[in-house]
């Protein structure tokens, strides 16, 4: 699992008032830091925060903001701890690079019959928010985000948690670098402008070499493969009819492919099955060790595809365990479309209630051995996918379908990882939408209903967000 999917978001609180008060309220300033701390310590769950201090005039703005931009935080959430003229943000806010979240709250969630005006000016920070609104819209645009809620509430707690997660993945994207090992030939929704990719998405994309992995591969100890045998074994019900050989095979490619991802600092690559046969050293495609990658944190997609591989990468940032997949058939008795692939999946997925097996697996695509391949139903229950769309020049789209995915039967001749997701919105329209959106056929699938969070990522990038 990488470090950035296991370290919370990093974000900074900038917590803005005024010198005015301190001559008619002494101490305010501490009191109202002292709010903002325990504003932080509420959300320490989800959130590591930077909070320095209060923020009392422009130098102050300028000097807190500049520093999160160059601790590389993941973004910042500004509070108004009372009213401060939004004028003086205005040169911080043109330099500053990092996602905002204007947090429209108060210390106290009541207005009583006892409050004088001292509680008034505690609490007033709603007009200093809106003023604060105005400035970040004239100089960022509308692509930050707004919540107004009771800050001790699960509400305020899941928003800001979303958000924060949302701007730590689009850091991730960011630092993010994917491994392209060839391409599948003709297939066109794969297809991008890696320059633009990189420059609105943020992952740097690199056309690898198989020999690279090979030597890899070669430099795998027969003691890394045994101890790891054990540990499939354990892990998955393995077919009694499996070849040592095979799998000892499956097993140096996956120790070879992650040795090749940590010393190249990859997040993600993306393998065209053709590959492996072309190059002339390989004897099975890459099924288990794409698998145990993604379950690893690793970002994956087939045929070439680093768009998807990426996203897939970004999703295990998001949310944990997203899921390699694609539109195999539609079902109009369930009105749901049957999930698969080639036998690549994350595991993690899987339905709790079954053991995952480990397939003895004939496989004819890439036209070499039989490679050991997962083979899973995925965990019934609310899910979301989603596609990343490249439309032109730099004008990308996120085409999104919320549903579930459903309790089936299973299908004993089907030797790969499948699932049925029947859309919220209708088979039908669903598709429509898809189809009509430029959905492409690669998808990243994440169980439960995770669409605020890649809204809020969409929100960051400057991308369209659509759900069909």
């Amino acid at each position: 699992m990488t470090t950035t999917q296991k370290r919370k978001p990093k974000i900074g609180l900038l917590g803005i008032m005024q010198e005015l008060y301190d001559k008619s309220l002494p101490g305010i300033t501490e009191r109202q830091e002292n709010y903002a701390r325990d504003v932080c310590d509420q959300l320490s769950d989800v959130v590591d925060f930077d909070f320095p201090k209060a923020a009392r005039n422009r130098n102050d703005i300028e000097e807190i903001l500049a520093d999160f931009n160059h601790k590389g935080l993941d973004g910042v959430m500004i509070v108004m701890l009372t009213y401060g003229p939004a004028m003086r943000t205005v040169r911080a806010l043109q330099k500053n690079n990092l996602p905002i979240l204007l947090a429209n709250i108060q210390p106290e969630p009541e207005v009583t019959t006892d409050w004088d005006m001292a509680d008034l000016t505690y609490n007033q920070g709603i007009h200093g928010a809106q003023d604060m609104a105005n400035a970040i819209i004239r100089t960022h645009g509308d692509n930050f985000e707004v919540i107004s809620a009771n800050w001790k509430s699960e509400e305020f707690k899941n928003y800001v948690g979303d958000w924060a997660k949302a701007a730590q993945t689009a850091a991730a994207l960011k630092r993010m670098r994917i491994a392209s090992i060839g391409k599948m030939h003709g297939m066109g929704d794969t297809l991008t402008d890696e320059a633009a990719f990189t420059r609105i998405i943020g992952p740097e994309v690199n056309r690898e070499y198989m020999g690279e992995v090979y030597r890899s591969m070669e430099a795998v100890t027969d003691e890394e493969i045994d101890e790891r045998i054990m540990v499939e074994k354990n892990r998955f019900d393995v077919d009694d009819d499996m070849p040592e050989k095979n799998l000892r095979y499956a097993v140096r490619m996956y120790l070879g492919f992650k040795k090749f991802l940590e010393e190249n600092n990859y997040q993600g690559f993306s393998a065209h099955f053709d590959t492996f046969k072309g190059d002339g050293r390989f004897e099975q495609i890459n099924m288990l060790a794409a698998s145990n990658l993604m379950a690893e944190g690793y970002g994956y997609a087939a045929e070439g595809d680093t768009n998807t591989a990426s996203m897939v990468a970004a999703g295990h940032v998001l949310e944990d365990d997203a899921h390699f997949t694609e539109m195999y058939a539609m079902d109009f008795k369930r009105e749901s479309m049957l999930m698969s692939h080639m036998g690549e999946g994350n595991w993690k997925i899987a339905r709790k209630d079954k053991p995952i097996r480990l397939a003895n697996r004939v496989l004819g695509i890439g036209d070499l051995e039989n490679p050991p391949t997962t083979v899973f139903m995925a965990e019934p229950g609310p899910a979301t996918m989603v596609s990343l769309v490249h439309l032109v020049g730099e004008e990308f789209r996120l085409v999104v379908s919320y549903g579930e995915i459903l309790d089936t039967e299973e299908y004993p001749t089907i030797e790969m990882p499948y699932f049925h997701f029947k859309p919220a919105s209708g088979l039908r329209e669903c598709n429509d939408g898809w189809l009509k959106s430029g959905g492409t056929h690669h998808q990243v699938l994440h169980l439960g209903d995770q669409r605020r969070k890649w809204k809020m990522l969409c929100n960051i990038l400057g991308i369209e967000y659509r759900e069909v």
